[in-house]
């Protein structure tokens, strides 16, 4: 176990932004984990997690307390089984699950971050969620001090959500179980139009996995959401706002709004999103209220192939990021009166 004191954050996130720790741990094992966790507990210490960095807004102060970097190793593979430790990189394992001809996670390969932040989000893309193939969480309780395992069934997943995130001082994730298919090599049948499109393939037809990833990696990579060091579009977190999620009377009353800004032959986008609920798309949303890619003047600004991704160009502070958040989030909401929630977690700070 590495210990650091002062230590900066921002380079240990996507953003590259924040300040830094008072004290950074570096865990390699999942014991290491758990005694860092039960020590900064024991001495009432504040304590961040810190995997991937791909979905973190740390305050330029930085973190008064404990940030605790997962660098877990562990990929195991039985079958049509496999078992991710929670440091593990995600985009590739996704390479290497595809390469054994398996299916049910190539949707979203490119994905930056650690395995273990995958049932925290439900993180999906692409037609495919993590739900679908999660069998197991194992993780630290700290209300309890025993580590569990928790049944996929009982994770509480839904769109960008879980019971992981819902309480989330309570469990530090160390492993994550899957189940995926033996397809021949072939992928899950292809539920998202833009995939099928690019596949040149209707809706529910299969591909070769192999051909599934690499054209869900262009097209991400096409919206700036594959990293390069070089790219300042991906000095992101991704998408930065979740789709919004509307029941009825909310849904009626943003397509007023719509009819009024943009006339009444413009639909937004519309998909079922449960009993008497539609999801519409921040994208479109942004862009519709005049946030349009490249938007912006200062260091942060709106990513230059994608709308949803606000990015720093180089010199941004976390305050400077937060602004541009706020002017977003605040447009949309006067333009459509839909508030947008954003999907990286805060460290720190609010929007």
């Amino acid at each position: 176990m590495q210990v650091r004191h002062d230590a900066p954050l921002a380079p240990l996130t996507t953003f590259r932004l924040g300040g830094p720790a008072a004290r950074l741990v570096t865990a390699t094992t999942d014991a290491e984990v758990v005694d860092a966790v039960r020590a900064a507990d024991a001495a009432g210490t504040p304590l961040l997690i810190v995997g991937g960095g791909s979905n973190l807004v740390v305050s330029d102060a930085g973190f008064p307390g404990t940030a605790l970097r997962l660098a877990t190793t562990g990929f195991t593979l039985d079958g049509t089984a496999l078992e991710l430790a929670a440091g593990e990189n995600w985009s590739d394992a996704v390479a290497r699950t595809v390469d054994a001809g398996l299916a049910g996670v190539e949707c979203l390969a490119g994905i930056p971050g650690s395995a273990g932040a995958t049932p925290i989000q439900n993180v999906g893309a692409y037609g495919q969620e993590v739900a679908e193939t999660i069998t197991e969480v194992v993780a630290y309780d700290r209300t309890t001090g025993e580590t569990v395992t928790v049944p996929g069934a009982e994770c509480g997943f839904s769109y960008r959500h879980s019971r992981f995130k819902a309480d989330p001082g309570r469990f530090v994730v160390l492993r994550v179980r899957f189940r995926l298919a033996d397809a021949g090599g072939l992928s899950a049948p292809v539920r998202y139009a833009e995939t099928a499109r690019a596949l040149g393939v209707e809706v529910g037809e299969r591909v070769p996995a192999a051909q599934a990833r690499d054209v869900v990696l262009k097209l991400r990579a096409g919206k700036g959401m594959v990293l390069d060091p070089e790219d300042h579009d991906t000095w992101s977190a991704g998408s930065f706002f979740t789709n919004p999620i509307l029941d009825e009377p909310a849904y009626a009353a943003f397509r007023a709004r719509v009819a009024d800004r943009l006339g009444p032959d413009v639909h937004p986008p519309a998909f079922p999103a449960g009993e008497g609920r539609t999801k519409t798309s921040a994208a479109w949303l942004i862009d519709r209220a005049g946030f349009t890619r490249g938007y912006g003047t200062g260091p942060a600004r709106i990513s230059t192939k994608h709308t949803l991704a606000l990015t720093n160009r180089g010199s941004a502070t976390t305050e400077d990021l937060l602004a541009l958040a706020r002017e977003v989030r605040d447009g949309v909401r006067e333009a459509f009166g839909v508030t947008l929630v954003n999907e990286p977690v805060t460290v720190g700070v609010r929007l």
